[in-house]
């Protein structure tokens, strides 16, 4: 029931129809009305389940997260191996290409409900969710890594680790600060800069990570959402000098990027170049992919990344079902894992998971009552329920440190206490 992965030319020629959407009616629904009645089951039919994804595939600076595409893939083709969900297959249409753009992931949206039928979107991985709020009006289930607010609190929006933007009245994942302050021996006394993209994403992180750290008792030395997210800057120098002088003229014990791979490139090779000796550490480089060049491998080596679930290096039975699952949706083949792949596996995994207590009878109404009790533990991600993942985050993870050339673990998985957001 899987369809094949869209080329970019066919996805911007389905965009250029999303005026027409609204030209037929699937199970019930009228034409181009807003909003799920109670009991609507759009999408699904008596033997399938419609659901589509949408994912930065491109972006102008050329950071892709198109690997997230196919962890869905893989973990919606072992579950219509294993007979589908309540005896429906998942029939999934690939994930839309949004380039990081607000108006392309808006447009997206409303090309999955309204001309494609979806009955969910899972996943939905972007620096960007401007189809938050379309997707949430009209009710439609959307699952995807929770880096964005609008995975915190909305009624029908999921992250597959919970909420890691909260609002005041949440809580915090520790699990960065805390591994740090382990590998340097504790945080008392140390003190942390952190660095963002000039964006909502940028400046959410950065306002969340800076009271992540603040909490485990590090001094937060410089925190500025000052890097332009369109563009990669060529000279690293101001932003360098800012960082190493702090707030009291001394090198931070650690420095921490929050941000896309070309710009931790950049930013970390001009932080070595100049000398700097500390920790490094930012929450996107986990992809052996990127060992493939020697001049990324080594602007990176000695890296510590920042996982929210269960290392690739992990002994974990779950990991290897992964693994294998990765392997059948390549045809066979072995390809570099990379954390965008088990974005989308966990995505599409806790979609499936609540999909299954529905039961028989699946509705939005019905799917929704199921994730108000769901809860299970030992995932890739520890131990998740709903709807406290609207508000909290699942509050575990690991660090792992990119040296000669291999990653290794630098702290285990584990599940850490969070702590309130303000």
């Amino acid at each position: 029931m899987l369809r094949p992965i869209r080329t970019l030319a066919a996805a911007a020629a389905a965009l250029a129809l999303v005026s027409a959407c609204n030209s037929a009616s699937t199970n019930g629904t009228s034409p181009g009305k807003p909003g799920d009645a109670p009991g609507n089951a759009r999408g699904v039919s008596d033997d399938s389940i419609k659901v589509g994804g949408i994912v930065s595939m491109t972006s102008a600076s050329g950071y892709s997260k198109k690997d997230t595409d196919l962890g869905a893939k893989a973990r919606y083709l072992r579950a219509n191996a294993e007979g589908g969900v309540n005896g429906r297959k998942i029939d999934y249409l690939g994930a839309e290409d949004d380039g990081q753009d607000p108006a392309k992931n808006l447009a997206a949206a409303r090309k999955l409900v309204q001309q494609d039928k979806v009955f969910a979107v899972s996943p939905m991985s972007s620096v960007t969710f401007s189809g938050a709020d379309f997707l949430e009006q009209e009710k439609v289930p959307t699952f995807g890594w929770g880096t964005l607010p609008s995975f915190c609190g909305p009624r029908h929006i999921y992250g597959f680790n919970g909420c890691l933007v909260p609002t005041p009245g949440g809580t915090l994942n520790q699990t960065w600060p805390e591994g740090i302050g382990q590998i340097l021996g504790g945080a008392r006394g140390k003190s942390v800069a952190i660095i963002a993209n000039d964006s909502d994403a940028g400046k959410f992180g950065l306002r969340t990570f800076q009271q992540g750290f603040a909490g485990a008792g590090f001094k937060v030395s410089y925190a500025k959402a000052s890097v332009p997210a369109t563009a990669v800057p060529s000279d690293w120098s101001a932003y360098v000098k800012e960082i190493l002088s702090g707030s009291d003229g001394k090198a931070p014990d650690a420095v921490v990027s929050v941000m896309q791979t070309p710009n931790n490139i950049g930013l970390f090779t001009a932080l070595k170049r100049s000398g700097y000796q500390g920790l490094l550490s930012d929450p996107t480089d986990y992809d052996p992919g990127l060992l493939a060049k020697e001049a990324t491998k080594q602007a990176l080596d000695g890296v510590h990344v920042l996982l929210q679930f269960q290392p690739f290096e992990s002994a974990d039975p779950k990991m290897a079902q992964f693994k294998a699952d990765i392997k059948a949706a390549s045809g066979g083949q072995d390809v570099p894992l990379s954390m965008h792949m088990l974005t989308g596996y966990m995505s599409a995994d806790l979609f499936l998971s609540i999909a299954r207590k529905a039961g028989k009878d699946l509705t939005v109404e019905s799917f929704q009552a199921a994730a108000q009790g769901f809860s299970d533990t030992g995932t890739l991600v520890g131990d998740r329920a709903e709807p406290k993942g609207q508000k909290d985050s699942f509050g575990c993870g690991a660090l792992v440190q990119l040296r000669n050339g291999a990653y290794e673990v630098s702290v285990p998985f584990k599940c850490y206490e969070p702590v309130p957001f303000k």
